[in-house]
């Protein structure tokens, strides 16, 4: 009874979405053969880059890998606040 409420409502079970959500990740740090560390330092160096150029939101910042056909990309969401007004180079 509950599922069927669940799917007219549109309602997902989340603990289940999730499992496979964190499942996915796992199996595509296993194919890129990158440690969590790794990632994070990876995000960490890419987001030092942008804000090179703009002022981000770092909180809300998102780098991660996902998985594709026949690829894995990197996919980032990086909300930008303004851009920084730089000097050019003589």
């Amino acid at each position: 009874m509950t599922e069927i409420l669940n799917k007219l409502l549109n309602r997902k079970d989340s603990s289940k979405e999730d499992a496979k959500q964190r499942l996915k990740v796992l199996l595509i740090h296993d194919q890129v053969d990158l440690t969590p560390a790794q990632l994070d330092a990876m995000q960490e160096e890419i987001t030092a880059v942008i804000q090179k150029y703009v002022e981000i939101d770092r909180d809300n910042s998102v780098v991660r890998l996902e998985r594709g056909d026949d690829r894995i990309a990197l996919i980032s969401s990086v909300p930008v606040r303004r851009v920084i007004e730089r000097a050019m180079p003589a």
